[in-house]
C-alpha cells in the first residue's frame, strides 16, 4: 500500500509542493530577524522616500526573500488541489511555526558549554548566548503578528483565486495568480506591523516603544510596494512551474485535477 501511495503522481505532487511550501514558510519566519538594506544591497544611494511624514528607505526583513515564493507555490497548489489543500498546508505551516519557536525558547535557556562560547570568543563575539538568544528569540507580538499575517493572507489569497478562476476560466493564469497575490500581500504587509509595533507594546510594556501610526504606515506602505513589485516579476516563474507540472501530470489528469479543484 505505501508503494501504491508514493507512485501516484497527485500524492508525490502534493507532498513535493507541501514540502516545499511549509519549509519556505519556516525559513523566512527564522531568517526574518535580519533587517538589510536593499539600496545598499544593490549598489545605491537609499532613496528615502516621504511617506506619511515618515522618511522612507528600503530597509526590508530578509524574509521578503521568501515569502513571494510561498505566495507563489499557494497559487499552484490552489491550481491542482484547491481550496482544501491550501487551507490543509496553511494551518500546518502556521502549526509548525509556531512550534517552531516555542523549541527556539526551551533552547534559548540551555545553559551553554564553556568551550562552546570559548570558541566564538576568538571569533570576536563576546557573548555567543546573547546573540543566540536574540536572534532566535523574537517577541511574542512579532510572532503573533506573523502568524496572522500568514494566515489572513493566505486564506485571501484562495478566495480571491477561485473567485478569479471561476470569471476567467482556464485562460489568463497570470491574473488569477498575480492578482491574487498582490491583494493578500497588501493585507499580509500591514497586519503584521500593525500587531507587532502599534499594537504590541502598547498592550504589553516589555515589547519595547510602540512605533506612531504614520511609521507604522510608512513602513507597510514600503513594504508592500517591494512585494508588489517581486509579485509581478514571479510572474514568469508561475507559468514555467505551471508547465513543468503540465508535462509531469499529463493533460488529462491534469485537466481532472484542476477540475475537481474548483469544486
Amino acid at each position: 500500500m505505501a508503494i501504491s501511495i508514493l507512485q501516484d503522481k497527485r500524492t508525490r505532487l502534493f507532498l513535493i509542493l507541501g514540502g516545499f511550501f511549509v519549509a519556505n514558510a519556516i525559513v523566512a519566519e527564522i531568517i526574518g530577524v535580519k533587517i538589510f538594506s536593499l539600496e545598499k544591497t544593490l549598489g545605491i544611494d537609499p532613496l528615502e522616500m516621504i511617506i506619511f511624514g515618515n522618511k522612507f528607505s528600503f530597509n526590508l526583513t530578509t524574509g521578503v526573500l521568501l515569502w513571494p515564493v510561498v505566495f507563489v507555490m499557494t497559487d499552484i497548489i490552489n491550481e491542482y488541489f484547491g481550496m482544501k489543500g491550501v487551507r490543509f498546508l496553511s494551518i500546518l505551516a502556521a502549526g509548525l511555526i509556531a512550534y517552531t519557536f516555542i523549541m527556539f525558547q526551551g533552547a534559548i535557556y540551555l545553559t551553554p558549554a564553556d568551550f562552546w562560547t570559548g570558541n566564538y570568543t576568538n571569533q570576536n563575539i563576546t557573548n555567543a548566548d546573547d546573540a543566540y538568544r536574540v536572534i532566535l528569540g523574537q517577541g511574542s507580538w512579532i510572532i503573533i503578528g506573523s502568524l496572522a499575517a500568514f494566515l489572513v493572507g493566505q486564506l485571501l489569497d484562495v478566495a480571491i483565486f477561485h473567485r478569479i478562476k471561476k470569471i476567467t476560466g482556464e485562460k489568463a493564469i497570470w491574473l488569477r495568480a498575480t492578482g491574487s497575490t498582490v491583494v493578500s500581500q497588501f493585507i499580509d504587509s500591514f497586519v503584521v506591523l500593525f500587531i507587532a509595533f502599534y499594537i504590541g507594546p502598547r498592550v504589553s510594556q516589555n515589547q519595547g516603544m510602540p512605533w506612531s501610526l504614520g511609521l507604522v504606515m510608512a513602513i507597510c506602505v514600503g513594504n508592500y510596494i517591494y512585494k508588489f513589485i517581486v509579485a509581478i516579476l514571479m510572474t514568469p516563474v508561475i507559468y514555467f512551474v505551471h508547465n513543468l507540472i503540465e508535462k509531469y501530470l499529463g493533460h488529462d489528469l491534469a485537466s481532472e485535477m484542476k477540475r475537481e479543484a474548483m469544486q
